[in-house]
Order: structure tokens, then sequence, then C-alpha cells
């Protein structure tokens, strides 16, 4: 009996360190810098354990420092690959894959590295944009190249009753009213407004017609006596320019709103510009205009407002017919070509789209394949 117990005690003794080491540790385990990104990122690949129930992943930023994990909860035993995003660019990293048995056991790989994320000039995922940049680049170019005073462009109505608002205001003897809109000098919108109003005021100018600006911005204000002062003075008109016509009211919502509508009942404008960015007070504007009998040309980007603009006015510009104002005012060839060639890039994005989803519906992937659209799905 003693003999038994002894030999199973020894038996016991042997097989204990294979029962510790039941789990082989992670072979083959590669580290390599992730491709197209800002180096920010660390793919972890390796070979899967049988055993193993889960992986977890320790890190450190010397071979013989503290490796930490880096994980919240360990990954499932399918995962034969992880990428860290954790990391920083540009600085050296070392790993150690864990193995774990699920009852406590685990097995460490050997310290890999160093691997080095670096971040990639071009992102080789996205060529089509690269494509589209240099067709629509070269579709302004060679427009610019060709542009004329003459050129034609699509007719936008809204610009083409500028001249008969105008004409209409100094029939009636009346003023002419520019609203800005309610955003700041650093707004695209106000910016494509006060190219609008350079035009407005050069037609005033000649038309020897009075022209009130009241602004909701006291930076705007500065800005557009300046571009009022140099339209009178291109037409020939400096001395008709007032620069008490252009003026600050209030950087107040509805106060400015109700001193406009205030100027509107006492001035009784023969027509009114509302060309900005507007919020709430876009109706109250338009209807006052409109109780004074005023012809109202309106534009902005804020989608919001844009119904509001359409039922209360007598024309609106819609979106981006505010940025080609200028250049269809204007008729300056560089502006022209610039404003077509762009047009000519949307036509063929269009087609690209109809194209696109034409060949989807014969059964033909190119076009998902092309913008990796396919590899997302």
């Amino acid at each position: 009996m003693w003999k038994i117990t002894t030999w199973t005690v020894w038996i016991a003794l042997l097989i204990s360190p294979i029962a510790a080491q039941a789990i082989s540790p992670p072979q083959q385990v590669t580290l390599k810098d992730a491709p197209n990104d800002a180096g920010n990122r660390v793919i972890i690949s390796w070979e899967p354990v049988k055993e193993a129930t889960g992986y977890n992943i320790l890190r450190s930023e010397s071979p013989s420092g503290e490796f930490k994990p880096i994980l919240d909860k360990p990954l499932s035993s399918e995962k034969t690959s992880y990428i860290d995003e954790t990391v920083k660019p540009n600085k050296s990293y070392y790993y150690i894959l864990v193995a774990l048995d699920g009852k406590g056991g685990e097995s460490r790989s050997a310290v890999v590295g160093p691997v080095k994320p670096t971040g990639e000039w071009f992102h080789t995922g996205r060529i089509w944009v690269l494509v589209g940049l240099v067709v629509l680049s070269g579709t302004i170019l060679v427009s610019l190249y060709m542009a004329h005073p003459d050129m034609r462009i699509r007719k936008i109505p809204g610009l083409e009753a500028v001249d008969e608002a105008i004409g209409r205001a100094t029939e009636m003897g009346r003023p002419v009213l520019y609203v800005l809109g309610l955003s700041g000098a650093g707004s695209l919108t106000t910016i494509a407004s006060m190219n609008i109003l350079a035009q407005v005021a050069r037609r005033c100018a000649e038309y020897e017609t009075r022209l009130l600006v009241p602004c909701f911005d006291p930076v705007v204000m500065n800005i557009v006596r300046e571009i009022v002062r140099n339209s009178y003075s291109q037409a020939g008109r400096p001395d008709r320019y007032v620069e008490s016509d252009v003026f600050f009211l209030s950087d107040m919502q509805f106060a400015y709103a109700a001193a406009v509508d205030g100027i509107m009942a006492r001035e009784r404008p023969g027509a009114v510009f509302l060309q900005g960015y507007f919020y709430a007070e876009s109706l109250i504007l338009a209807e006052t205009a409109n109780t004074v009998g005023a012809i109202q040309i309106a534009g902005t980007t804020s989608d919001a407002q844009l119904p509001f603009f359409i039922a209360a006015c007598d024309y609106t510009l819609i979106g981006e017919e505010m940025f080609a104002a200028s250049a269809y005012l204007s008729r300056e060839p560089k502006l022209l070509g610039t404003v077509r060639g762009q047009d000519i890039g949307k036509l063929i994005l269009m087609a690209m789209l109809i194209l696109g989803l034409i060949s989807e519906m014969l059964g033909l992937h190119w076009a998902m394949e092309f913008f990796n659209i396919a590899k997302t799905r």
C-alpha cells in the first residue's frame, strides 16, 4: 500500500509541471504599423492557440520595462489580430501576447517589437478623392483660360431682377434697403452678401438712389462702409455716398428685427434686399417689407428659413446662388470661369452617379468597388 502511494506521489510530481503548462504560448506574433492613418494605430497578429479561451495584450515602451495590459477585457479565442489605437506617433512600442485557459492559467509569448507607428502623407484608400480633385481642378482651370465677359451661365431670376428692383425704387423716389442678416464678418454667407452689396451699391450710385444698410454687427458695419464707398467711387459718384446711411442698430436678434421693421415703416423703401444668414426673424422682415409695397429679393444658406423667403418674397436666391451672385452681376471673366468650372464639375459628378446607379442595376459593381463602398457594407 505504501509503494502504491509513493508511486502516486511521484507521478503527481512529474505531471504537475505539464499540467501547469497545459496551454501553449502564442506563436508567430507579429507587429505592423497600420497603413493610411495618422500614426496612431498598430496591428498585432498571431497564430491561434487551440487551448486558449481568450487573449490579453501587454504593452511597454521598453523591452525591459513594465508591461501593462491595454484591454479592458480579454479578447475572444476566435481573434487572431487586434488593432491598438492608443499609441502615439513616432514612438517605439513592445508587446507581449498572453493566452488564457479560462481557469486562471496563462501563457505568455516572447517580447515582440519594436514597432514605431508613423503617419502617411497620402491615404491610398481614397484615391478617388484625388481623381475627383484633379478632374475638378482641371475643369476650373480650363474654364478660367477660356473665360470672357460674355460667357454664358445659367440665368438666376433673383439676380436678373436686381436692376428692375433698383429701377423701381428710383422711379418711385424711394430708397433701397439692404439687410445682411445676423452673422458676423467671418461667415461665408455674410461675405457672399457683401459681394452682392458691392454690385447693388454700384447700381444705386449710377441711378442716384439712396441706399440704407442697417447692420447687426459693428465689425460688419465698418467693412460695409468701405465696400459701399468703393462702389460709389467706381461708379464715378463718390459725392453720392453718405456714411451715415450704413449704420449699426443692435446685436440682439429681435431688437434688430424691430428696428429694421421701423425703418421700413418710416422710409417705405421701394426695394428690399434680404441677403445673409437669418433666423426666426426672417418672416417678420419679409412680411413688413411686403406691407410697404417693396419688391423683395432674398437669399440665404439657411435651409430652415428658405421656405419663408420663398413664400413671402418676390425672388429668392437658394444656397449656392448667393456665392455665384458676385460673378453673375459683375461679369468678371475670372469669376465667371470659376462658376462655370464648378458647374461642369457637378455635371460630371451627376453623370457618374447616374452611370453607377445604372451599372448596379445591371449587376456591374465597378462603382461600388471604385468608391470602396463594397468593403464597408
